[in-house]
Parts: C-alpha cells; sequence; structure tokens
C-alpha cells in the first residue's frame, strides 16, 4: 500500500470528496467499473498515430497490444492523442514542429492523472518529440517503436526506403532509368505498415531507445507487420506498471552512461546524423550535459559493422533476422565499448540483456575485424567555417572526397539551389564545393532535409556519383554522400557560412576534422560589414515562436526555455 500512496492519479481518483467524486465519474462514462479506481497505476498511451503519418498509421493497433499488457499487470491503461509529426507530408519540415509536438506531450502527461507512460513512436521526429516531452516530466516510461517496413521490392531489386529515391531520381537525371520506372518504383519501395526499413532517422532513432535502455529488447528491429512487434507492446504494458510500483522515473534511466552507449551504438549501426542533434536535446531536457564533443569523442573510434542502406548492402528486415541491436551491443561490449552498467526500462543492466545475443549473419552484422568503414560514427568538424561545429557521417562519404580543397558554388536559398542547379551554364565541375545558405533552424526555418543537394544533371551525365556539400541543414537519414551538415552558427544567425562567395576555396579535412574556408580574416571582416540578415520567412504563430526562441544545430535545437527537467509534479484542481 505504501507503492499505491505515490501514485499522481490518487490525487485525481482517490477519496470520497466532491472531486474526486467528479473526476471517476467523467472517466466512468466509458464503461469502467468501480474497481479501476481502487489505486491501480493509470498508464498512459501516449499514440502519435495518423492517417497523415503513414509510418504510425499502424499504432492503433499496437496500442491494443499496449493495453493488453497493462491490465495483465493490474494497471488502467489511458491512450490520448499528440501531434503526430510524418516526415513524409509534412511541410516545410517536420522538425519545425518537433518542440511543438514535444510540449504537447509534456504539458498532456503534467495535466492528467498519469502515474507512467508508454509513447508510442516511429516516424522520425515523433520517438525525439515523445522522449524530449516525457523526460522533462520525469515519470516511469518506455517508448515503444512501431518497427520498419518490409524489405523493398522492386522487379527482383531489393530497394530501401529514401536511399532508393536519391538513386533513381539521379538516375533519371542521367538518362539511365525511365520516368515510367521511376513511377513504377513507388509501391515496391513501401509495401508495408511501417517506417523506413533503412537505417534512416526512423531507424536510428528505434536503435537509440534501445541502447538508451529506454525500450525493450529488440524494439530497434522488429518489423512493424511481424507478430513479435506486438508481443514486444504487451510485454512493455505489464512493465510499466511495474516501474511505476519501483518507482523507476526516467531520470534513472537516462544518465550519461545511457548516453554514451547510445553514441557507440550510433557508429556502429552508420546511424543518421539527425541523431545528433535529437540526442543533444534529449539529453538537456532530462539534465545530462551532452555536446558535439562527446559525439566526436565517443565516436571516433568506434567501427561501423552493421552493412545497411544507406551506407551499405542490406535493410532493418535483414538486421532483425541477423540478431538485431542486442548483436551489436554485445559485440561492443566485447569490445570494451559498453557501459555494461547502465539500467534499462526491461530490467536489469543493458550488460546482462546483450551478453548471450548471437550473430546468424556476419554478412549484414560484420565482426568488428572486418567493419563496413574502420572509423565510423559522426566526425565532428570545426574550423572558421563552421567555429561551433558541422557534421559528416564517414560510413556514407565517398573516401577519396573525406580530405579535398575546392572552389565554392554558392546557393543564398533552397528556391536559389532549384532554379540553378540543372541550368547547363552553371560554372561547376567534379573538384567544386556546393554550398547551400539560410537552411537552418532559424533561416528555413525548421532546418530542413535538403543538404544532400542532388548533383547537377550535366555531371551525373558525365558519370560523376558525388561532390563535396555544405549546408547549414540537415539531410534524411536515408541519404548517402561526402554531405557537410549543421553548420553553426548558421547563416541566418550570421555564421561565417553566410560570407561565402562563388569561387572561395574551402579546405575538408574529416581526418583532421576540420573545415576551412580559405578567405583572409581582413576579407571576412570586410563583408561581414556588407552583410545583413536575411529575412527570416515566418509566417507569424507558432512558426514566430520558433524563429525567436530555438537554439542552434549543436546545442540539440530545442527552445531555449524547455532545456531541463519540470517534473510531472500535481497541478492544482480545478474544482
Amino acid at each position: 500500500m505504501s507503492e499505491r500512496r505515490k501514485l499522481r492519479s490518487t490525487a485525481w481518483f482517490g477519496g470520497a470528496g466532491k472531486n474526486a467524486f467528479m473526476y471517476r465519474s467523467w472517466m466512468k462514462n466509458q464503461g469502467l467499473p468501480d474497481d479501476m479506481f481502487d489505486g491501480r497505476p493509470v498508464i498512459g498511451i501516449c499514440n502519435t498515430w495518423s492517417e497523415l503519418t503513414p509510418c504510425n498509421a499502424h499504432l492503433r493497433n499496437l496500442a491494443d497490444h499496449v493495453k493488453r499488457g497493462v491490465y495483465e499487470a493490474g494497471g488502467m491503461p489511458v491512450e490520448f492523442p499528440v501531434m503526430s509529426l510524418g516526415e513524409s507530408n509534412m511541410r516545410p519540415t517536420a522538425m519545425l514542429f518537433r518542440n511543438l509536438a514535444s510540449m504537447d506531450v509534456e504539458e498532456s502527461i503534467r495535466s492528467n492523472p498519469i502515474d507512467g507512460v508508454i509513447l508510442l513512436v516511429g516516424c522520425d521526429k515523433t520517438t525525439p518529440a515523445l522522449l524530449m516531452g516525457a523526460a522533462s516530466c520525469n515519470l516511469p516510461t518506455i517508448a515503444v517503436s512501431g518497427g520498419p517496413m518490409l524489405n523493398g521490392n522492386f522487379r527482383g531489386q531489393t530497394i530501401g526506403s529514401g536511399t532508393h529515391v536519391w538513386k533513381f531520381h539521379e538516375d533519371v537525371k542521367a538518362g539511365r532509368m525511365s520516368i515510367e520506372d521511376f513511377l513504377a518504383a513507388e509501391q515496391g519501395q513501401s509495401r508495408s505498415a511501417g517506417s523506413c526499413m533503412t537505417m534512416g532517422t526512423a531507424s536510428t532513432m528505434a536503435s537509440m531507445v534501445e541502447a538508451l535502455g529506454i525500450g525493450m529488447p529488440d524494439n530497434a528491429a522488429i518489423p512493424a507487420v511481424d507478430s513479435r512487434r506486438g508481443v514486444l507492446a504487451q510485454l512493455a504494458g505489464r512493465r510499466i506498471v511495474e516501474l511505476v510500483e519501483q518507482d523507476v522515473t526516467m531520470s534513472r534511466i537516462l544518465t550519461r552512461a545511457a548516453f554514451e552507449n547510445a553514441i557507440r551504438v550510433n557508429g556502429a549501426i552508420g546511424g543518421s546524423t539527425n541523431a545528433v542533434i535529437h540526442l543533444i536535446a534529449i539529453a538537456r531536457r532530462i539534465g545530462v550535459d551532452l555536446d558535439l564533443g562527446d559525439w566526436d569523442r565517443l565516436g571516433r573510434n568506434v567501427p561501423t559493422i552493421v552493412d545497411l542502406m544507406p551506407s551499405g548492402r542490406f535493410l532493418m528486415e535483414d538486421f532483425y533476422y541477423a540478431g538485431g541491436l542486442r548483436t551489436v551491443m554485445r559485440m561492443l561490449d566485447e569490445a570494451g565499448l559498453l557501459n555494461r552498467d547502465a539500467e534499462t526500462v526491461a530490467g536489469g543492466t543493458i550488460g546482462e540483456i546483450v551478453k548471450d545475443a548471437p550473430n546468424y549473419n556476419t554478412e549484414v552484422i560484420r565482426p568488428l575485424d572486418r567493419p563496413l568503414t574502420e572509423n565510423g560514427g559522426i566526425a565532428v568538424l570545426r574550423g572558421n567555417l563552421a567555429p561551433d561545429g558541422a557534421v559528416i557521417k564517414p560510413s556514407a562519404a565517398t573516401p577519396k572526397l573525406m580530405q579535398h580543397r575546392g572552389r565554392a558554388v554558392v546557393f543564398e536559398s533552397i528556391e536559389d539551389y532549384h532554379a540553378r542547379i540543372d541550368d547547363p551554364e552553371l560554372d561547376i565541375d567534379a573538384d567544386c564545393v556546393m554550398v547551400l545558405k539560410n537552411c537552418g533552424p532559424r533561416g528555413y526555418p525548421g532546418m530542413a532535409e535538403v543538404g544532400n543537394m542532388a548533383l547537377p544533371a550535366k555531371l551525373l551525365k558525365q558519370g560523376v556519383s558525388d561532390m563535396v556539400r555544405i549546408s547549414d541543414a540537415r539531410m534524411s537519414g536515408t541519404a548517402y554522400g561526402t554531405v557537410v551538415l549543421h553548420t553553426a552558427p548558421e547563416a541566418a544567425s550570421g555564421g561565417t557560412l553566410a560570407l561565402v562567395r562563388d569561387g572561395d576555396l574551402i579546405e575538408l579535412d574529416v581526418a583532421g576534422r576540420r573545415l576551412e574556408l580559405l578567405v583572409d580574416d581582413s576579407e571576412l571582416a570586410a563583408r561581414r560589414k556588407d552583410w545583413s540578415p536575411p529575412p527570416v520567412p515566418s509566417g507569424g504563430g507558432y512558426q514566430s515562436l520558433f524563429v525567436e526562441r530555438v537554439l542552434q544545430a549543436d546545442q540539440g535545437c530545442d527552445f531555449d526555455f524547455l532545456v531541463g527537467r519540470r517534473d510531472a509534479g500535481i497541478p492544482r484542481h480545478s474544482h
């Protein structure tokens, strides 16, 4: 009984007073019997289901599995909706609304009679948004991902969501693929429920959930339509009730050690650069100081051993059959690269969970001595072009371009890029460095996934397959290439990127972690005097708030007023 007296929901439903009468009575119009209010834990199921978010359109069914587990463990499940962020449909970019969704989650949890939370997540930004919002409340929490789609297939060829869109589109521009074949590939790419089946941002963040210990074992890779995804959801429903009874809050799980594990796992799986921004934001919500230096230090010597698109050959379905993330973490543990004593929501430590994980396919999950990339992780670049840092994903880049000096070809905006990139008169060759400005957190606004700029058609027709590209934007986790992203400070805020002009020499040295604009300081100072901030394309309302209060990429792009824990507490009653 001592544990039950700690339940937040008792402040709503406990006792024989007027307020408790009203709270219980209103809830009973859903057909709930008296004993649902006898002090059992109330478990909120925070659901990002939406038919406008295709990756999450199956989460209503998954919620039923969670409810089954909650009931079995003696809890009371209550499902509630929050803003759903679909990367595939939302304009100008789902990232613009990540912080808004996190506010929805935080205040929905805090204001309601909830003792513990299951977060149903899937598409890219729903995972960080829900983790950020829940972290600020710090209740017992488990994240359950919706899982990836089945492997794509087009005319006998395995194709990956996102990755093959970029590839096929370039093939069309180069004349290697007809537009009819391009359009015919649509249905074959997305042939089941679930999120992108490449190691894009959705799969990366599902992997981060498991690596952080805030999700159940195998959360990362079970396909959305595999019955074992439902089993995982049901077990999570059972387990969240136990976490509430044991008062295991998020801050017990999301420790410094957990984030270090996640960074190393991201390197081993060839995870998305977007994880950098999201993990920094989540860490700062829960009170862990995480920065770009940690990403570079911890990930620098981690080999990429998962051979998945966009870096490699296979897809998430293959990854699950090979053993999934537990196998990867077991290998990292054996190499001394895992904080094995980190706690997990599943009970026990990460080390205990992964110790016996088998590897059923050494082509998909390679041995440490035969990696896909010797030094994976996310490389953090600094220099006068990125004083606060920029990032590149070595496993998705062309090795010969990792040290490169080239002439800048500058696009002042994404509209400028689209207007000129395929102009036959554009003065560009394969050695040039493509530079895109004003696509950062404030400049876009929302920091869209436009950093993996498609190459000029005339160069694609010459057989050029990659070039160095630099921007203050992000890129899809499904994309590839020698692409430098998240340049901070961004151009719209007066970063050095704003001062780059056509013809300037830029030097990229990934091994040396340098990104330099080879222009004299005196010339840059003169340019800065002539520079004025571009008009920020704010549409008023929420967008105005975003532009005014968003932090830069190196700080996680959160709102300055949302950083830190506020905990759930017990709000004042209204009656």
